[in-house]
């Protein structure tokens, strides 16, 4: 049986050490190596060329992102899960743009942490916050094309689109030259015709529709 090798990088030594006993007992997970430091942990990635990299983003010497970015510009083929203690609303977003496969927060429980590499090394996407301003997000499919339940004007599409992948209002009026006040009614009636209240929805109903990639 094949195994999903996989690469942990985390600079919190006991959560990473509970992380790689509890995934070591996966049959079908192989930590090929954990790594406290972010430049470590990224050299380890490249020369190993794992199926997954699990990744914390605030490390020493280099941040998770920045890793995540190397990682996607030279080992396309590697699946990446970030974990993060600092989730945000615009998180979600950044991370979808810049292409990783899901993310967990350290606060969930350890199994959902454990789910979501089991979910994202087997090729599926996983994004799930703990975050108080918004509610845990479930496991993404992946994007498939269906037909707009509540079709956007081409104009709500770009700002959809925008918004999804990380710009404020204020980038927006500037890439599309609206005003702010434009931007944050389009951004409005966006919501309200795809029925969604915060961001990291917003990105989901962007993914399924195949108007962002991951």
């Amino acid at each position: 049986m094949k195994k999903h090798r996989v690469v942990l990088i985390d600079d919190e030594t006991v959560f990473r050490q509970l992380l790689t006993m509890a995934l070591g007992r996966l049959p079908k997970v192989e930590i090929v190596g954990d790594y406290l430091d972010g430049q470590d942990g990224l050299d380890a990635c490249l020369r190993e060329k794992p199926d997954l990299l699990v990744v914390d983003l605030y490390l020493p010497s280099i941040h998770g992102v920045d890793i995540a970015r190397e990682v996607r510009k030279q080992l396309p083929e590697t699946r990446i899960l970030v974990l993060t203690g600092h989730a945000s609303e615009a998180l979600p977003s950044q991370l979808v743009s810049l292409g990783v496969h899901g993310f967990v927060s350290k606060t969930e429980p350890l199994k959902v942490v454990i789910e979501a590499v089991e979910k994202v090394a087997s090729g599926g996407l996983f994004f799930s916050s703990s975050t108080p301003t918004k509610p845990t997000l479930s496991p993404l499919p992946a994007p498939t094309a269906t037909p707009l339940k509540n079709p956007l004007t081409p104009r709500e599409l770009e700002v959809a689109i925008s918004v999804a992948s990380g710009l404020s209002s204020k980038e927006i009026a500037s890439k599309l030259d609206l005003s702010v006040r434009t931007v944050e009614k389009h951004r409005a009636n966006i919501m309200d015709k795809v029925e969604v209240r915060e961001v990291a929805s917003l990105v989901r109903w962007c993914v399924h529709q195949g108007l962002i990639k991951v």
